[in-house]
C-alpha cells in the first residue's frame, strides 16, 4: 500500500536506521505524573536511571489555559529543563479536546459553556462528555491553545522535543458516531468531494477492509450519500466519523507546521475483543481506517497503536505498513515489556517503543525494559545496520517456535523452555515471554540479542532430514529408539551439506560498533555445537559464526 508519508517522515525513518542513531527507547509517564513542578523534578531523573533515551510526557490543556486566553507554560518549561539536565529527549502528548475519547482535559471554562462548545450526542439525543468536532468554536478554542503551546515549545525546546502527539486516543464511545445537530448536518451533505477524490486516486493501494466496502459506481456519482457508498451499518457511521476526526486533527497539524517541523502522530485505542464501533473508541486512528486519516491529516507521520491486549505480534503487523512506520507509544508495562521491545525493533525496525505508566510500574517490569534497551542501544551502534536483514522473535507458552528461511539457511528459533531440562518449563507457572533481535551480519554470521530463546541452524537440504528426537542435557537421546543397527540408518543416503556452529561468543558492542569479546559459549553452553541459547532471565548478545561441512 502507498501511503501519504510526509518528507519529514521519510527522513526520520532513514535517520533512525543510520549508523549510531538510536530509535526511541521510551517510556510514557502516567497521566497525572507532571501536574506540578515537584512531580517533574521527581520523575525525570528516574527515567534517566532506567536507561530511557526519550520520555513521553502529557501537556494538559486545562493547566496550560486555566483561564480563557491566559496561558501558563510553567510545566512545559520544567519538563524541557529537566530533559536537558538528564540528557533525555521528550515526546509531548497534547491532551486537548480529547483524551481517551473524553474531553476530560479541556479547561473548566470550556466544559461549562456547552452552548459555545457543544457536546457530541447519541442517536437518542443523550449528550456525552465528548466535545463535538463539528462545532467550529470547539476547534478554534483547542487550536488557539495548541498554537500558543506549540509555538512556545518550538522556541524553548527545539533541542529536546523530537515528536508531538496530537490529542490522545480519539474516538466515539457509546455511539459509533456523533448525532449532534452539527454532525447530522454534515452527514446529510454526503461524502465530501475531497474524500471521493482521494479514494478514487488511491484505489489500488487502499486498505483491503475499506476497499471491499466501497460501492465504486456510487462513489463516482455527483453527490453520493454515506450509505450509498459504504452501506448502512455501524461501520459506515465509523467511516464518516473517522474522516471528520482526521480533518480536525489535520487542521491542528497545519497549525503546528507554522511553527515546527517535528514529526506529528496520533495514537489509537485498539478495536479488540470482538467489540463493535462505539464499544471501542469508534473512528480513532485504527489500521482499517488509515486511508481516511491520511486523507484528512496528511501531515501525520503515522498512526500508532496502543497495545494492551494479547496478540502483540498481530497488532504490530497491522500497523507496520508501507508509509506508516511502526511506533508504539503505549504498551502494557509488565515483565514481558523488554521481550516485546526487542521483537518490535527486530521485526519491524520500529521508530520507538514505550511502556505506559513506567513511573508507576514495579521493578519486575521496569528491569526488563532497562535490559532490553541496553541491548538495543548496542545493536543500533553496528555499522551498516540499515543494510543487515533483521528479524524479531517473540515466544510464549502457546506460540513457541518460528522457522526463518534466510536463503539456503533455515533458522529454527524457539522459546528457551522448549529445552527439556529446565524445570521451570513444567512447574505449572506461565512462561515469561522470550524475545530477541536476530541480525545477519554476513552470509555465515549472525548476532542474537535477547532473552529466553534458543536458535539452531541448518541447510535447507539438511532440514528435510531433521527428526524430532528429544535430547537430554548431555546431548544423548533421552530414551531408547529401538534396537539394532537398522534403526540408526537413514531412510535414504544423505548427499547434501550441513551447517555447523563454528563458535558462539558472548559480546558487547561499543559506541563505535565494534564487537567486544566477553566469553566463548561452547560445550554445555551451546549443547556441544547444536544451538545458541539465552536463558530466561538473562539478557545477552551472542555473536554466532557458522561453517558448512
Amino acid at each position: 500500500m502507498t501511503r501519504g508519508l510526509t518528507v519529514i517522515g521519510v527522513l526520520l525513518s532513514l535517520m533512525l536506521t543510520a549508523r549510531g542513531q538510536q530509535p526511541m527507547l521510551g517510556g510514557e509517564l502516567s497521566n497525572s505524573a507532571v501536574t506540578s513542578v515537584a512531580d517533574i523534578d521527581r520523575v525525570m531523573p528516574r527515567m534517566q536511571q532506567l536507561g530511557l533515551n526519550t520520555v513521553l510526557v502529557p501537556a494538559y490543556w486545562e493547566l496550560t489555559e486555566p483561564r480563557e486566553g491566559q496561558f501558563d507554560f510553567t510545566l512545559t518549561d520544567r519538563v524541557i529543563q529537566q530533559a536537558r539536565h538528564c540528557r533525555l529527549k521528550v515526546v509531548f502528548l497534547w491532551f486537548g479536546a480529547w483524551k481517551n475519547s473524553m474531553s476530560c482535559y479541556a479547561p473548566l471554562w470550556f466544559k461549562r459553556d456547552v452552548s459555545r462548545f457543544p457536546r457530541a450526542q447519541t442517536a437518542q439525543g443523550k449528550p456525552l462528555e465528548i466535545a463535538t468536532p463539528f462545532a467550529e468554536a470547539v476547534f478554534q478554542a483547542d487550536n488557539r491553545a495548541f498554537e500558543a503551546w506549540v509555538s512556545h515549545v518550538a522556541r524553548q525546546g527545539a533541542d529536546v522535543v523530537t515528536m508531538i502527539q496530537v490529542e490522545n486516543e480519539i474516538g466515539m464511545l457509546e455511539s459509533a458516531r456523533d448525532h449532534s445537530p452539527q454532525a447530522e448536518a454534515a452527514y446529510r451533505k454526503g461524502v465530501p468531494p475531497a474524500l471521493k477524490d482521494y479514494l478514487l486516486s488511491h484505489r489500488p493501494s487502499l486498505h483491503p477492509w475499506l476497499a471491499a466496502r466501497i460501492q465504486w459506481d456510487q462513489l463516482s456519482a455527483k453527490s453520493p450519500s454515506w450509505t450509498q457508498v459504504f452501506g448502512n451499518d455501524l461501520h459506515t457511521d465509523e467511516i464518516f466519523m473517522a474522516y471528520y476526526y482526521a480533518r480536525y486533527v489535520g487542521r491542528l497539524c497545519q497549525t503546528a507546521r507554522r511553527h515546527t517541523r517535528v514529526p506529528l502522530f496520533v495514537n489509537a485505542a485498539m478495536n479488540s475483543r470482538g467489540r463493535q464501533p462505539g464499544q471501542y473508541p469508534s473512528a480513532g486512528p485504527l489500521a482499517h481506517l488509515i486511508d481516511l486519516w491520511h486523507c484528512g491529516a496528511p501531515e501525520l507521520l503515522c498512526l500508532a497503536p496502543d497495545i494492551y491486549d494479547t496478540g502483540f505480534k498481530q497488532w504490530t503487523s497491522q500497523y507496520a505498513l508501507p508509509g506508516n512506520p511502526l511506533l508504539i507509544p503505549e504498551s502494557r508495562c509488565c515483565e514481558n515489556s523488554g521481550a516485546r521491545a526487542l521483537y518490535a525493533f527486530g521485526e519491524h525496525r520500529a521508530l520507538g517503543f514505550s511502556p505506559f505508566a513506567i513511573d508507576e510500574s514495579d521493578t519486575t517490569a521496569t528491569a526488563t525494559v532497562s535490559e532490553a534497551y541496553r541491548l538495543v542501544r548496542q545493536v543500533y551502534a553496528l555499522p551498516h545496520l540499515d543494510q543487515c536483514p533483521t528479524w524479531g522473535l517473540l515466544f510464549d507458552q502457546t506460540d513457541h517456535e518460528r522457522i526463518i528461511a534466510d536463503g539456503e539457511t533455515l533458522i529454527t528459533c524457539r522459546h528457551y523452555f522448549t529445552l527439556p531440562w529446565d524445570a521451570r518449563a513444567t512447574d505449572g507457572t506461565p512462561w515469561p515471554e522470550g524475545g530477541a533481535m536476530l541480525v545477519r551480519l554476513a552470509a555465515d554470521e549472525y548476532l542474537l540479542a535477547g532473552t529466553g530463546v534458543v536458535v539452531s541452524f541448518a541447510t535447507s537440504y539438511e532440514h528435510q532430514f531433521a527428526g524430532e528426537t528429544v535430547l537430554g542435557e548431555d546431548g544423548f537421546a533421552a530414551a531408547g529408539q529401538g534396537s539394532g543397527s537398522a534403526a540408526l540408518l537413514p531412510v535414504k543416503p544423505f548427499r547434501g551439506k550441513r551447517l555447523g556452529i563454528g563458535f558462539v561468543d558472548e559480546v558487547t558492542i561499543d559506541n563505535d560498533g565494534r564487537l567486544c569479546y566477553v566469553r566463548r559459549h561452547n560445550g554445555d553452553q551451546d549443547h556441544q555445537g547444536r544451538h545458541a541459547r539465552i536463558a530466561v532471565g538473562q539478557w545477552k548478545l551472542l555473536h554466532i559464526k557458522l561453517y558448512e561441512y
